[in-house]
């Protein structure tokens, strides 16, 4: 499958999932809406009926429409005479249960003589008990003499309560839609590895038969005759095979030590190391190409000596691979803010914003320019990053386009 079909596929299967999502938030708050607009129309009829009871039991004239909504969960009804409340609160009881409002709900009675409501209980339709409350804050109306006040304080739990079977069946969708978007980004990431691992085989495949190849000719040479009779020859073979094993070996042992960086089981013998001393022994090999500004008056750190080594190498390794014309690498060391800091900085082709918080990932390669024709595994930065986290410093990256990019690390200094 191409990586073109795979963009589509994951747009597409992204813009299906967000659809989906939309859709049944959508749906639920137009559930919701219906669900309150239905519970405002029963209580509306059931207040009625009690109106309508009241004034026959009272023998007075109903007004048309003696129900009115005042907020979302409060409703006035005008009863144009006195009100006993044993007798309220029965007819709204049972008016309410017969209309299937199980609910809690709050009865307030108007007294035009003292202008305030003068009695006020807590009831519900679940249960028989009752509780007297504060009658100062509920809300009243200057068109009726003689009134009552219906407050339901859960309405919306009552809402949801009665739409709960909908609202599970929504969030199945939703759970079933997000293990569907869950296991494309398993099987996507799962892709993404097995093509890193693929070209990390290939490039470690490349970089091993180099050395084998160099070490089997050079083997052939030793192997004639007329090699005996020719010192100077036969010295330049052996060290030849002698480099390329090291560099074979360098080669192995660094995909080893990744691996168990991986696992967190990176070994550190920890001595006091004089980080100048392994500087200058590093750069040797580089001849003329390194430029080093030993600057620290305090160069002593407590490290690996073999990790710190292989720290260095791979960030001066990687400043020459990726400056392909006129290199002009600096390394440079300085105390600062109680840390030393070895710097590494070259001129070369840098690393674009979008990609340095990457190029510490383990076989990630910037897929720029000459990037790709770069020998390697893929794996230095990312062991470069697993000393120094092991070692508990900091790497910090500064790098532009086509300028070059520096490296530190930053050590801090023990007593």
């Amino acid at each position: 499958m191409s990586r073109k079909t795979i963009r589509l596929l994951v747009i597409l299967s992204t813009l299906s999932i967000i659809g989906v999502i939309v859709t049944q938030i959508y749906w639920v708050r137009k559930a919701l809406d219906m669900g309150e607009r239905q519970f405002n129309q029963q209580v509306h009829v059931s207040l009625q009926e009690v109106a309508e009871q009241l004034a026959q039991l009272n023998a007075v004239m109903l007004h048309n429409n003696p129900v009115e909504q005042l907020s979302s969960n409060y409703f006035l009804v005008n009863t144009n005479s006195m009100v006993d409340p044993g007798i309220l609160e029965h007819y709204l009881k049972t008016s309410f249960v017969r209309h299937n409002i199980i609910t809690d709900f709050e009865v307030g009675i108007y007294d035009c003589a003292s202008n305030k409501m003068f009695y006020g209980v807590a009831l519900s339709t679940r249960n028989d008990n009752k509780t007297p409350t504060q009658t100062a804050n509920w809300l009243k109306s200057n068109k009726y003499p003689y009134y009552f006040g219906v407050r339901f304080p859960n309405q919306n739990s009552a809402v949801i309560n009665d739409l709960r079977g909908w609202i599970w069946s929504s969030l199945l969708v939703l759970i079933a839609v997000s293990f569907f978007g869950y296991a494309l980004f398993v099987i996507l990431r799962q892709k993404q590895l097995t093509e890193i691992q693929r070209d990390f085989i290939n490039n470690m495949t490349h970089e091993l038969q180099t050395p084998i190849a160099t070490i089997r000719i050079a083997a052939d040479v030793l192997n004639t005759p007329a090699i005996k009779d020719q010192p100077e020859r036969l010295k330049k073979y052996t060290e030849i095979i002698k480099e390329e094993a090291l560099r074979l070996q360098t080669q192995v042992e660094t995909v080893l030590n990744m691996a168990k960086a991986a696992k967190n089981k990176l070994p550190l013998s920890i001595e006091w190391l004089d980080a100048h001393q392994i500087i200058t022994s590093v750069s040797h090999k580089y001849e003329n190409d390194l430029t080093l500004h030993l600057n620290a008056m305090e160069p002593y750190i407590h490290a690996d000596r073999m990790h710190f080594t292989n720290a260095i190498s791979n960030l001066i390794d990687n400043a020459f691979k990726y400056t392909p014309q006129n290199p002009v690498i600096l390394l440079e060391t300085f105390n600062e803010n109680g840390a030393l800091v070895v710097s590494v900085k070259d001129n070369g082709i840098g690393i674009a914003p979008e990609y340095r918080d990457k190029v510490f990932k383990k076989f990630y390669r910037v897929p720029t320019g000459n990037v790709h024709n770069v020998k390697g595994f893929g794996i230095g930065l990312s062991y470069v990053q697993q000393i120094v986290k092991a070692h508990q410093w900091r790497i910090q990256l500064k790098s532009e386009v086509n300028k070059g990019s520096e490296f530190k690390i930053l050590i801090p200094l023990k007593k």
